[in-house]
């Protein structure tokens, strides 16, 4: 059930309960109002009458009678034993009043019919009903109305907060929490929290781009001077870690422009089966590529083949394919298949592996961090720069582990050209720990 209908529902419960204790409360005090007000005429009546009947003998015209056959058997008891008494009855004479005490061995008895006062009580009673009815009523709109409020209220925010989740750290609640109540302080707290968490990505963003901007120039003279080196054993491994360092240096490069939010994609029609083969064969590792059309009818393995052209950018298609082949054969298992359905506008890479870690199956690749350790070496770099890409260029790029083991990766591209968005600054998570 929803807030609002809850809150709904408890205004109009507490608005009954009301109703119903007023309702007992009243008819009680009128009742007993009643009753003693009709025990004191009884009493009265009584004892008037027992005056009369010593004086005269006689009890008429008093409101009395002698051994009245409608007299309660307990207050006949009673007087029998020499006391008097009153008692209340609602037999088939209806509601009435008895007063009796002894006299002359007899019993002198007086009755005050109550119907009258016991039919305004019933009367009373359906009034506080009625009245109970309608101000549940008129309350319980108030109720869903103030409800509703509060509801869209606290939905605003959680939209707003899952914009925030989302990478839209310039979202805020404020503008829309007017009121100062406990809604408010919850607006206020995720508003300052967003904006100390743009500050702290801006920050680490801002140091990225300057490391890597700070880097290059000292690596190209790096570079240079490997190059100069004479050949021997020594100077292939220094060549190699230089093209390591050059890589991650390039590769900071990209992930800060990136965050800057200053990539475009150039769109063109590409035939999807060739620009996959073309890339895997950059990457010069052992793939096992298999058109998606084939595979479901036949199980073949051939090339992917030309086939239907898809709108995208081929530069940062290669870019995407490059890293989730590499990021297979790194942290995966062989073989390693490509899987090309340009019907679907699909692109599957598989390994065999361990799989995908948990915590990136949940929170998405993130920067500096490449899982468990049986993973291998890197800098998580790759998935997050696929990642990236694939928002430039519109497609979407999911994460799973097959049922029978194995990383997989599928990148859904676009319809046509007006699918691909506006490139926002890729976001990056706030605490990623730094492994090599």
């Amino acid at each position: 059930m929803a807030l609002r209908w809850r809150i709904a529902a408890l205004v109009a419960a507490a608005a009954c309960a009301v109703a119903a204790a007023v309702g007992v409360l009243v008819h009680r005090a009128s009742q007993e109002r009643e009753l003693s007000q009709a025990r004191d005429t009884a009493r009265t009546t009584l004892e008037r009458a027992a005056v009369s009947y010593a004086r005269t003998g006689e009890v008429e015209g008093s409101g009395a009678a002698l051994d009245a056959p409608g007299l309660p058997g307990g207050l006949r008891s009673l007087v029998r034993k020499g006391h008097r008494g009153t008692e209340f009855t609602t037999g088939p004479g209806g509601p009435a009043m008895w007063a009796a005490r002894p006299a002359d061995g007899q019993v002198l008895s007086v009755r005050v019919d109550l119907e009258t006062s016991m039919r305004d009580i019933s009367a009373l009673d359906t009034n506080i009903v009625l009245a109970g009815l309608i101000a549940t009523a008129v309350v319980l709109p108030l109720g869903v109305v103030t409800a509703g409020r509060m509801s869209r209220r606290l939905r605003a925010a959680a939209a707003t907060a899952r914009r925030i989740a989302a990478g839209d750290l310039d979202a805020r609640i404020s503008a829309r929490a007017r009121p100062h109540d406990e809604i408010a302080e919850i607006s206020g707290a995720v508003d300052s929290m967003a904006a100390a968490l743009q500050e702290r990505l801006l920050r680490e963003q801002r140091f990225t781009a300057d490391v890597a901007h700070e880097l290059r120039t000292p690596l190209m003279g790096l570079v240079t001077a490997a190059e100069l080196l004479p050949p021997g054993e020594a100077a292939g491994y220094v060549r190699d870690r230089v093209r390591v360092l050059s890589t991650l240096v390039e590769d900071l490069l990209e992930i800060s422009r990136l965050d800057a939010g200053a990539e475009r994609a150039d769109l063109s029609p590409c035939p999807l089966g060739l620009l996959v083969t073309e890339a895997v064969a950059r990457t010069a590792l052992d793939v096992r590529l298999r058109s998606g059309r084939e595979a479901t009818a036949q199980g073949t393995e051939d090339g992917a083949g030309d086939g239907p052209t898809v709108w995208t950018d081929p530069r940062r298609m290669e870019r995407i394919v490059a890293n989730l082949v590499v990021n297979a054969h790194r942290h995966g298992r062989a073989p390693v298949e490509v899987t090309v359905d340009p019907d679907r506008r699909t692109v599957t890479v598989r390994d065999h592996g361990p799989g995908y870690p948990d915590d990136l199956l949940r929170d998405g690749p993130q920067r500096f961090r490449t899982g468990a350790r049986e993973r291998g070496r890197g800098h998580g770099l790759g998935l997050t720069i696929a990642l990236g890409q694939a928002e430039v260029i519109g497609a979407e790029l999911a994460f799973r582990n097959a049922p029978d083991g194995g990383a997989v990766a599928t990148l859904r591209l676009p319809a046509g050209p007006e699918a691909a968005p506006i490139q926002t600054p890729l976001q990056a998570p706030i605490h990623a720990p730094i492994h090599d």
